[in-house]
């Protein structure tokens, strides 16, 4: 159903960028607006009172400002978001003491807030809940710079849309906006100025990439377009098995070393996402070992692609093992990846050695559960599970065993969320927080096994640390008197 919306409201560029990446939730705007209203959000070039770039925002968002300022010069210019107005603000003189944690918790030098406030006594700000615009509107003709913007006949301008995504989640939004308001510390203005050096390095590492998307889910930011591209870079994925199965029967002789070769390359990449650390001294090849893991524990593997593991692969794996490392391989794990059902030699042999054997597709799945539930995968635990001889089922059972155990805190987290949108009132006006009792209670009553208070603080405890960030914690005297409160679901996928 889409939202009718009249006109926007210009605000410098820069802010634009900040409202529409989740970093700011609230802007200076000094002309009325009501509860409710909802607006396009224009990027415009004025700041308020003519400040300066240098002398309006922070020395270390500068440089941005500055390129965003200069990109927002030219016509087209695109409308990315809309924004409904919560509340216009209104900081009077016995509230100044509120404007040093505003700025601590924004983009904006305190100077320049403190020299708008002059200009009138009083400082007056939109709390705004900001969406991403489902399809860009484009501004074809120049815009007279104003406190608003009035489309033309030669914009393209697209409906907004109940379904368009939210920047910041709704407990997010909630706990930001009461901490705005409360003058309390905003406690995580060191995890967004590392969120934003990573989102400058993210174009081409995949691995700022990934701590982008992992800090923005946390800070409760919606950020779907990084999610998609990280997913368009592990599509390779999705071709573990397929890589495994490729048949050296019916390829020819330089076809099969090329299927060979990428599975061997595919499996790496594999182990690498797992969380293990590849010696890249051995690249496997004619002869040679196909890889080697040195942390967090050695791994030694043989990769097998085709519709058969020749019987030799153990006898191979420990000629080449006992001749690189003879000083771990005793200890180490072994590992041998191919498909096909291995013959009777070859399970008696490996089950005599110590080695593990499973498909691609077990490593398939083990590596989709670590793509999509990053850190889930614990290396140590899976050694237990990599049983000498065929190993599949084990894995398996390792694979539900996480699941199960995820399931469990989504489960939770769900239940201090039913919780929190009990009463829709009091979540207008402030994030609601509850005892482990209460959680205990409420969750209890529609799962089964029934949980104990200390099983479900151990479970709070683990689901608030800032490692996790699905809840939040507000420290009791003792664990009776800890409290938590919603800030962002566990999917499981």
């Amino acid at each position: 159903m889409s939202i009718s919306i009249i006109n926007g409201i210009q605000i410098p560029a820069f802010d634009v960028e900040m409202l529409t990446r989740g970093k700011l939730i609230v802007v200076p705007f000094n002309q009325f607006q009501k509860e409710g209203k909802v607006f396009w959000l224009y990027p415009g070039q004025k700041l308020p009172y003519n400040l300066s770039l240098e002398q309006y925002y922070q020395p270390e968002y500068l440089a941005k400002a500055k390129i965003c300022s200069v990109q927002h010069t030219t016509y087209p210019i695109h409308i990315k978001a809309w924004a409904r107005c919560e509340l216009h603000w209104h900081i009077n003189p016995d509230q100044k003491q509120l404007l040093p944690k505003i700025a601590e918790a924004t983009i904006w030098q305190l100077s320049a807030l403190e020299h708008i406030f002059e200009q009138y006594q009083v400082l007056k700000l939109l709390i705004l809940r900001v969406y991403h615009l489902s399809t860009l509107s484009v501004v074809n003709t120049p815009v007279y710079p104003s406190a608003f913007y009035w489309n033309k006949a030669e914009d393209l301008i697209n409906n907004a849309s109940k379904n368009d995504t939210p920047i910041v989640s709704n407990a997010s939004f909630i706990r930001r906006k009461t901490l705005l308001l409360t003058g309390k510390l905003y406690p995580y203005t060191d995890i967004e100025s590392l969120q934003f050096q990573c989102e400058q390095m993210a174009q081409n590492n995949t691995d700022a990439q990934q701590l982008n998307y992992d800090i923005k889910n946390f800070l409760g930011w919606t950020s779907e377009a990084s999610n998609e591209k990280l997913d368009q870079n592990r599509d390779w994925i999705n071709d573990i098995a397929s890589l495994g199965n490729r048949s050296k029967e019916e390829d020819e002789e330089k076809t099969n070393y090329q299927a060979g070769t990428d599975f061997e390359n595919v499996v790496r990449d594999s182990l690498e996402l797992l969380g293990f650390t590849i010696d890249y001294a051995h690249k496997g090849g004619a002869g040679g070992l196909d890889l080697f893991c040195s942390k967090p524990y050695p791994l030694f593997g043989e990769c097998k692609a085709g519709k058969k593991i020749p019987n030799p692969t153990a006898v191979q794996l420990l000629n080449l093992g006992m001749l690189r490392r003879p000083d771990l391989f005793n200890q180490a794990a072994k590992l041998i990846i191919g498909p096909g059902e291995p013959t009777t030699q070859l399970q008696d042999a490996a089950k005599i050695q110590g080695m593990a054997i499973i498909k691609p597709e077990t490593l398939q799945k083990l590596v989709k559960l670590q793509s999509n539930h990053r850190n889930s995968v614990d290396l140590f635990k899976l050694k237990e599970y990599l049983k000498a001889g065929q190993s599949d089922e084990e894995v398996e059972k390792y694979i539900d065993q996480v699941y199960t155990e995820m399931s469990l805190r989504s489960q939770m987290i769900t239940a201090v969320k039913e919780l929190s949108e009990q009463d829709n009132e009091t979540l207008k006006a402030t994030h609601p927080s509850f005892t482990v009792i209460e959680i205990r209670v409420h969750y209890n009553v529609t799962h089964n096994p029934r949980l104990n208070d200390e099983v479900v603080h151990d479970l709070l405890i683990e689901l608030s640390s800032p490692l996790t960030g699905y809840l939040g914690r507000i420290k009791g005297s003792n664990w009776n008197s800890d409290r938590f409160y919603f800030l962002r679901d566990l999917p499981i996928n």
